[in-house]
């Protein structure tokens, strides 16, 4: 991808984010738009090498609008000032945890797992945890796994300003109904989600290199994923 197009055009829309000036940029726009959906095709055939589950995605099925919804929020400003896809094999509103990428001026990342799941679910995940804790704890707790993401509570990710690495969005301030408030490993019962997240810079994605650095870190949090996945599986 052509990285550095794209993150200069994302500051001069956040900087002229009004429609006139947009449609006078529109074919800028188109540009920079086919270039991130290129990126996302290589980056799908990427993840699909050691994914099979995602190999049928297609780019239309993972990015999302570039227009913002601003019909319940204070900021009317039309456009977003990211660019996003989520690679996921049963689709963007999909329980099951996929892969993220974003890119944004200052605010680039890489994440995978699953966000906002329903009550029911992740009492099901927590279940799963602390029934087999030994077989969790040596996927979130393995060398690679928290020198990528950390441990929960370690950072918060708002879409907006993001910590440089992160595992959970948020975390119940004590231990969810019907769990042990004792528990040895509580901070894994508490998640709200199983999502987890590392910063990248704005070259990052600059030519065909990223791919290869972007699978890296998508195989580390795989089995995290998976584990989660097989659990959210049964609700789908």
């Amino acid at each position: 991808m052509h990285s550095k197009r794209i993150i200069q055009f994302l500051k001069d829309v956040a900087a002229n984010n009004n429609r006139p000036w947009f449609q006078e940029h529109r074919s800028e726009y188109d540009a920079v738009r086919q270039d991130f959906e290129d990126g996302i095709t290589m980056a799908i055939a990427r993840i699909a090498e050691f994914d099979s589950s995602i190999a049928h995605v297609t780019v239309k099925d993972t990015v999302y609008r570039f227009y913002r919804d601003t019909r319940f929020s204070p900021d009317k400003s039309p456009y977003k000032r990211h660019l996003g896809a989520y690679i996921n094999a049963h689709g963007k509103k999909a329980l099951r945890g996929g892969y993220y990428i974003h890119i944004e001026p200052d605010n680039c990342l890489l994440a995978c797992g699953n966000y906002w799941l329903p009550t029911n679910v992740l009492t099901a995940c927590r279940n799963e945890i602390m029934s087999n804790i030994d077989r969790w704890l040596a996927i979130v707790e393995g060398s690679e796994f928290v020198n990528l993401f950390g441990k929960p509570g370690g950072g918060e990710w708002d879409l907006e300003s993001a910590a440089p690495k992160g595992f959970g969005l948020s975390l119940l301030a004590t231990a969810p109904k019907g769990f042990p408030r004792d528990y040895d490993h509580l901070d894994y019962l508490r998640l709200k989600d199983y999502c987890c997240w590392k910063k990248v810079p704005d070259t990052f994605f600059e030519g065909e290199r990223w791919l290869d650095e972007m699978a890296s870190v998508f195989k580390v949090a795989k089995p995290m994923m998976d584990y989660v996945n097989a659990v959210i599986d049964d609700y789908e």
